[in-house]
Formats: structure tokens, C-alpha cells, sequence
């Protein structure tokens, strides 16, 4: 007997919704039962994106940016685009360096293209529902193109998310559900219940990012500052280039006050990546942080260790953040339970549909959430304004964080603007360190629901 399309999936993918986790999201929210979509075209097709400058982290710097599209079609006749920015180096270092940078984004941009493909002819209840049942089957197949029988599962879910978008996009209009908050299944709803009127706005100050540039974003009223860490080099080298870097840094800006800390000093983030193979060479590190004064300001650093050395961070004094190594709501509760204090969403990286996930883990076990960039597109970056808007007050802040970076490296980020459904609205740029949101940034969901010509065109002229 053939093999259905739907058997396979299911297969591959093992049980779904089952969870050894007490505060693990499992099965189908009840508020979702509603109409299931039929998918009957799919499509997809990639725009390359070349940076400002190289982009440097985990020790590795791009210069480009793959921006791939994916359209899918409803049974009913309702087509929607869903866009991805493609990180290889965030999602797996080791495909980056295991491979041109082309080569590498080729790789992630065919798992998307198979994602697409397995899920053709198919109905899903929900768009969780279809990431649970495509995500292991994406995997595997990236594990074998890759050759990487331990490839990250962060690699998979970022191929993923110009599906899951249009997905959703698809689903609202199915089911008649005209904002993002009608669309944020009611389980869901505890752990995304406010609605902010400042969102901060992070820029990320890279390796090359000179420091009178980081001067000149305080000036410009930028206030909470993530600086990457973990510089190319040995251990100790690399110790030595961040400890250089945060003296500079520290002594550019350090005496910089702002109004929305509870101590009145610029909040320090610093984003590792994993580069530290040890917590004493982190420690050393935060004893130079102390020396030269700087450690009060230092709100949180993400991702210091690999995620594979499993070590735990509750004794370490200062709140640590999962980024990466949060691949899904179960690895988010490991984590925790590891001493993680805070997590770093990724709508625009992992999916809105497995960040619904992790954020209600994290809600439940009092772990406060922020929203971080993967230097995406202006579109990209409402999906995960959505987000951020919507969560808890991070500690000592009082309003949400919202990393967002791509105005300091792509190229051509004011052309990318321009495809913004609304690319003059208040609410779409920084004022003072602050995204500023109305009454019509959320009547309007900052403009996920709108239609997008520029991408659309890509398959139109076909």
C-alpha cells in the first residue's frame, strides 16, 4: 500500500503534542479548532541581500543575507507570503564554516523548499500544529544534505518561518481573524497579555562596530546597549579583545544616564553566542567588568556557553539569557530548570508558531522573555514588535525589549523600507530609543496582515 504524503509526515515526525514536561505546551489548543486549511500551491524563491559592512559573531562574518520567500495557497483560493531572513551562522556555525557562504544558504534555503513540498496537498488544523508535524522531517532531511547528523534544530525552525508566516496569514483569513491578537490562540494569551506603549528599541554593536558609533547611537537616544562578545581567536584571546572592547566601550558611555532604568545608568547586553567553553573564563571577564566599573550595568548576558557542555548558570550572579540553545518549549524548560533567567524570543528566527510555545513555558515558571533580532527584514521585524508588545515588562524596565538591527547593516535598508506596507508610520521607527505604539500601530498589527507587491512580483513573473 502507497504511502501517503500525510502518513509519511507523520511518521517521520514521531508522536506530536506529547510531553514529559509539566509546563510543556502539548496537543491542540481548544481555541483552535476551527476551520483547517487545505494547502494546494505552494512556491518559494530567495532575494540576497548584501550588508553594510561584514557582520561579525561566534568567532565567523557574513556579508550578505538571503531573504527567501514562501507563497502557499489555500484550497479557497487565498495565496500568502511569508518571508524569512536566513542566518547560517546563527542557526549552525559549523554549516558556515563548513561551506561558502552561498553554499550554506543554499543548504537552508532547500529545506525550505522541501518544507514546502511535504506539505502540498495537505490540510492542518493550525499552524502549530503544522510545524509539529513537518519540523523533525525538515530536520532529517537537512541532517542529510549537510552531512551533520547532529544539526541544530534552530537550523531547521529558521527554514521554516516564511512557512509558518504565510501559514498563519492564511489560517487568520480562513478562520476570519483580522489582528494579531485575534490570532494568538487563547492558551497562548496569559504569556502575550499586555499591550505596551514604548517597546525599547536594542541596537546590536557588532565586532567591527567602531566605537564612536556606539557613542553615536546613546547620543541618538538608544539605550540599551547588546555588545557581542566572544571575538574570533583562542580562549585567551578572545578574553583579552572582549576585555579591550568593554573597557572602550565602558569608558565611551558608561557615565551615559537614561530615564527608563530603575538605577538611571545604560543597560549592558551582551550576547556571546556560545564562544565561552567555561564559566571561569566568563568569571574572569566579570572581574574586569567590576574593575573598571561596569558590572552594575551589565543586564544580561546571552548564550555564554555551548550548548552542548550543559553548564549550569544559576550561581553565577548575573541574569543569563537562552537564545540558541532554546530551540523548542522543552529544551526552554531545560534551561530553566539550568538556572536561565531570561529567554530571548525569536518569532523572526524559530517561528511565531514555536515561540507561542516557549513564551507560555517561560511565563509559567515566572522567567521573563525579550524579543531579539537575526537582522531581518522591515516586515520581519513587526512580527517580532508583535511580540515583544505584548509581553511581560522586562525587570527593572518596566516596558518590553525589541532587538532590531538591520538598520546598521544591510546596504540597502532603505530600499527594504519602501516594501513596508506602512513604511511612513510613527510606529515603524525608532524615536529616542523607543518604538512608540498607538491605538493604530495594534488596530493595524504593524501591517502583518497587509499585502506585499514587492515579494509577490517574485512569483507573478514567473
Amino acid at each position: 500500500m502507497k504511502t501517503s504524503r500525510r502518513e509519511f509526515i507523520r511518521n517521520a515526525s514521531g508522536m506530536v503534542g506529547m510531553s514529559m514536561f509539566p509546563h510543556v505546551s502539548g496537543g491542540r489548543p481548544k481555541s483552535m479548532n476551527k476551520t483547517h486549511v487545505k494547502i494546494s500551491g505552494v512556491n518559494s524563491d530567495f532575494i540576497r541581500e548584501p550588508l553594510i559592512r561584514p557582520f561579525g559573531f561566534k568567532g565567523g562574518y557574513m556579508s550578505e543575507i538571503w531573504q527567501s520567500v514562501a507563497e502557499i495557497e489555500s484550497s479557497n483560493g487565498i495565496k500568502k507570503t511569508g518571508l524569512c531572513s536566513q542566518s547560517v551562522l546563527w542557526s549552525d556555525a559549523r554549516v558556515f564554516a563548513g561551506h561558502s557562504e552561498a553554499g550554506g544558504n543554499a543548504l537552508m534555503y532547500a529545506m525550505t523548499e522541501y518544507g514546502l513540498r511535504l506539505i502540498e496537498g495537505e490540510s492542518f488544523a493550525d499552524p502549530i500544529t503544522l510545524v509539529d508535524e513537518i519540523l523533525d522531517p525538515v530536520l532529517d532531511y537537512g541532517r542529510k544534505i549537510t552531512g551533520l547528523k547532529d544539526l541544530r534544530k534552530t537550523f531547521a525552525l529558521n527554514a521554516l518561518v516564511g512557512i509558518d508566516n504565510a501559514f498563519w496569514l492564511a489560517y487568520a483569513e480562513e478562520n476570519n481573524l483580522q489582528s494579531f491578537d485575534e490570532m494568538i490562540p487563547d492558551r497562548y494569551r496569559p504569556a502575550l497579555a499586555r499591550h505596551h506603549k514604548e517597546v525599547a528599541s536594542i541596537p546590536l554593536m557588532a565586532y567591527t562596530i567602531p566605537v564612536s558609533e556606539i557613542r553615536q547611537a546613546v547620543n541618538d537616544g538608544y539605550f540599551f546597549m547588546k555588545i557581542k562578545i566572544g571575538q574570533p581567536g583562542t580562549q585567551e584571546e578572545m578574553l583579552q579583545k572582549d576585555m579591550k572592547r568593554l573597557s572602550e566601550i565602558h569608558d565611551a558611555i558608561g557615565n551615559e544616564t537614561t530615564e527608563f532604568t530603575t538605577n538611571g545608568r545604560i543597560p549592558y547586553y551582551f550576547d556571546a553566542n556560545g564562544r565561552y567553553e567555561s564559566k571561569d573564563t566568563l568569571l574572569r571577564l566579570l572581574d574586569h567588568a567590576d574593575k573598571i566599573g561596569a558590572l552594575e550595568q551589565i543586564a544580561i548576558i546571552e548564550e555564554p556557553f555551548p550548548e552542548e557542555k550543559e553548564i549550569t548558570v544559576g550561581d553565577m550572579g548575573i541574569r543569563i539569557a537562552a537564545d540558541e540553545s532554546a530551540h523548542t518549549d522543552q529544551d526552554a524548560l531545560i534551561r530553566i530548570q539550568m538556572g536561565y533567567q531570561a529567554i530571548a524570543l525569536k518569532a523572526i528566527a524559530k517561528t511565531l508558531s514555536m515561540t507561542l510555545k516557549i513564551a507560555d513555558v517561560a511565563h509559567n515558571n515566572n522567567v521573563p522573555c525579550f524579543c531579539a533580532d537575526l537582522t531581518v527584514n522591515p516586515i520581519l521585524v513587526e512580527w517580532n514588535k508583535n511580540v515583544a508588545a505584548r509581553l511581560a515588562p522586562f525587570p527593572d524596565l518596566g516596558l518590553g525589549l525589541l532587538e532590531t538591527n538591520g538598520h546598521q547593516n544591510y546596504l540597502h535598508w532603505e530600499k527594504m523600507v519602501s516594501h513596508h506596507p506602512y513604511p511612513d508610520a510613527p510606529w515603524r521607527s525608532t524615536h529616542n530609543g523607543v518604538f512608540r505604539l498607538d491605538e493604530d500601530y495594534y488596530a493595524k498589527s504593524g501591517g502583518i496582515f497587509e499585502p506585499l507587491p514587492y515579494y509577490q512580483e517574485l512569483f507573478q513573473k514567473k
